[in-house]
């Protein structure tokens, strides 16, 4: 117990000086004070007159090793300690202070180590890791020699000088004060700034706890200042000027657009504004980076929100890679793909639909992500909403232009057929090659369940499941030669809503060289008709329609198709499962009745 209350009355080394002070008078404090100077001056002294040049840290200890290792290739009294924080130094030493700055000079003029090396002490380095199995050196070695003596540069070499380590503008102390007047916004920039550098996992929550401190002296070590733990003016100045290099040039200006009733900050170093397309303001590229920025405002209820969460998913600068979400009242639409990262949000309050798309080109995913962190967190909807007379027609209006912005186009687009009540489409395997998506209709996603690449066919079943208005009933009776058919197909892709009837004649029941598996159709069809239906003139389906392709190396006449015979389309998809209608009705169906079963039965299918 006496023990323990001598320390407390003690308390702290500057109560045990007032205390020896006062009971011992200024005579004995002063003799302590010469003691204790007599006896750790000697040992300070030794453990300042050796140094080390530090040339590397790692984060890992595998790297350092190996990092070690290849400068012993190259370069003598290599060593390696832990120098704390979770970080392994690679020196070169120990020298005496006069040697290492010599050599250090010599070794960053020959540009044999970096030129943010460094003078470091044994008292700052831990535990060894290198050389493996031994002891590194107690007292300061000779600096190497050369043939010509002491270790100079080989040849002449502009000597670069990159001030690494700047005397510290504060003490622990007075950078705990400065710190202490950040406000707790300023504390959260530190933190995210922290994080990327990767430094800093934890909470952006402006409270400095351990892992904020931890991840300070892991950045101070990394950048060669001292691990203190706490930032000074200095440091946090490098810190933030990294932080923000990469949004040099961008030129972050809030602005605010009172015809589309929006204020957000955009990057006004990449883009300008262009024009008023509603329900688009349009803000395009100025420069060499491929950016824009695009302000939606508009009039609307639920049903457009939806009407626009759909059309913006055609348009090419959102691709179809990337998430989607969607609720009541906004939507989000992230697309990757075909060299841009898109982003789109747009929510519906007050009767008016706002929100905002940034493009930017894909592969700058850091200054991307910046940008679009302040556009999220400085959008702001104000009074207004875009006027629908601001568009005014000119001679760049196309239709495959939405409000001035090009609607994304399939690589291939054919035409197809359901066969079944959930929607199962058949359509020609032509279609079906290298596609990241395909489509029926151009909304709808689908997937191959069957393909026959002797026929040439393939069925696609969407996503979710679909109600067709009727399905295709496959003739079994054998048809008349020179008898009416026709086909349907979308011949011009998705510029016509609705399928197109192109009417010929039955040429013959085989094809050339008299195959049984295929007709022969005098008719003249066109590349998107392929995988449509040939009806007979009685409404039933003949047979699937083939691409027109040259028959050994030789271009037939343009009357002249095939398609696949309906009893051969019926076996293959008996053999998948995949069951269908039949008929032998021959009944003469007119022509407006044919033309209305057509367009119930026939599918524009895309390949993106």
């Amino acid at each position: 117990m006496r023990v323990h209350r001598q320390i407390d009355l003690i308390g702290t080394r500057e109560d045990f000086a007032s205390h020896f002070f006062q009971f011992h008078g200024p005579t004995m404090f002063r003799l302590l004070i010469a003691v204790l100077f007599l006896v750790c001056a000697p040992v300070f002294a030794a453990a300042q007159s050796t140094v080390w040049i530090q040339v590397e840290a790692q984060r890992s200890l595998q790297e350092a090793q190996e990092r070690a290792a290849d400068y012993a290739s190259r370069l003598p009294n290599v060593a390696g300690f832990s120098v704390g924080r979770g970080w392994f130094g690679i020196v070169l030493g120990p020298y005496t202070r006069a040697d290492a700055d010599t050599l250090l000079n010599q070794l960053k003029r020959s540009r044999q180590i970096p030129q943010d090396s460094f003078l470091n002490f044994s008292n700052r380095l831990g535990q060894q890791f290198w050389p493996v199995g031994t002891g590194a050196p107690n007292t300061p070695q000779p600096l190497p020699q050369t043939d010509a003596g002491t270790a100079e540069p080989t040849e002449d070499v502009a000597v670069v000088e990159v001030p690494v380590i700047q005397p510290s503008d504060e003490t622990p102390g007075e950078a705990r004060a400065s710190e202490a007047a950040l406000s707790r916004e300023d504390k959260r920039l530190l933190q995210t700034a922290m994080k990327w550098a990767g430094f800093y996992t934890s909470t952006i929550d402006g409270a400095f706890g351990r892992g904020t401190r931890r991840a300070m002296g892991e950045w101070q070590v990394a950048n060669n200042f001292e691990p203190t733990g706490i930032l000074t003016t200095k440091q946090r100045a490098v810190l933030l000027g990294a932080y923000n290099a990469v949004l040099e040039g961008m030129d972050l200006q809030l602005v605010r657009d009172d015809a589309a009733g929006i204020e957000v900050i955009i990057p006004t170093g990449a883009v300008a504004f262009r024009e008023y397309e509603p329900p688009f303001a349009r803000y395009d590229s100025t420069g060499d980076i491929p950016a824009q920025v695009l302000l939606i405002s508009q009039a609307g209820d639920q049903d457009r929100l939806f009407g626009l969460y759909e059309i913006l998913q055609t348009l090419a600068i959102v691709p179809t890679d990337g998430p989607r979400r969607r609720n009541e009242r906004s939507f989000e639409l992230e697309g990757i793909g075909d060299g841009i990262h898109s982003y789109t949000t747009a929510t519906l309050a007050n009767g008016a639909i706002k929100g905002f798309i940034l493009v930017w080109p894909a592969g700058d995913d850091e200054r991307r992500t910046r940008i679009l962190n302040e556009m999220k967190k400085s959008y702001r909807a104000i009074p207004g909403v875009l006027d629908p007379a601001l568009a005014v027609p000119d001679d760049s209006q196309a239709i495959d232009l939405i409000s001035g912005l090009s609607v994304r186009k399939p690589k291939v687009s054919r035409s197809g057929f359901f066969i079944d009540g959930r929607g199962d489409v058949l359509t020609t395997t032509d279609v079906v090659g290298d596609c990241n998506r395909l489509t029926i209709d151009t909304v709808h996603d689908a997937e191959i369940i069957h393909e026959d690449a002797a026929l040439g066919l393939a069925v696609l079943r969407p996503a979710a499941p679909l109600a067709p208005m009727d399905v295709a009933a496959f003739q079994t009776g054998v048809p008349r030669l020179q008898s009416d058919v026709a086909v349907a197909g979308f011949p011009f892709g998705g510029v016509l809503t609705a399928p197109t009837l192109t009417f010929g004649k039955l040429a013959d029941i085989r094809g050339l060289n008299g195959e049984d598996d295929v007709k022969r159709l005098a008719i003249t069809a066109q590349d998107g008709d392929a995988g449509g239906p040939v009806f007979d003139n009685g409404g039933a389906v003949l047979g699937m329609l083939l691409p027109r392709t040259p028959l050994n190396g030789q271009q037939l006449p343009s009357d002249v198709s095939f398609s696949v015979d309906a009893s051969e389309v019926m076996r293959s998809l008996e053999t998948a499962g995949i069951s269908t209608q039949a008929t032998d009705d021959v009944a003469l169906l007119p022509a407006s009745m044919l033309a209305q079963r057509a367009a119930a039965v026939t599918v524009l299918v895309s390949c993106w």
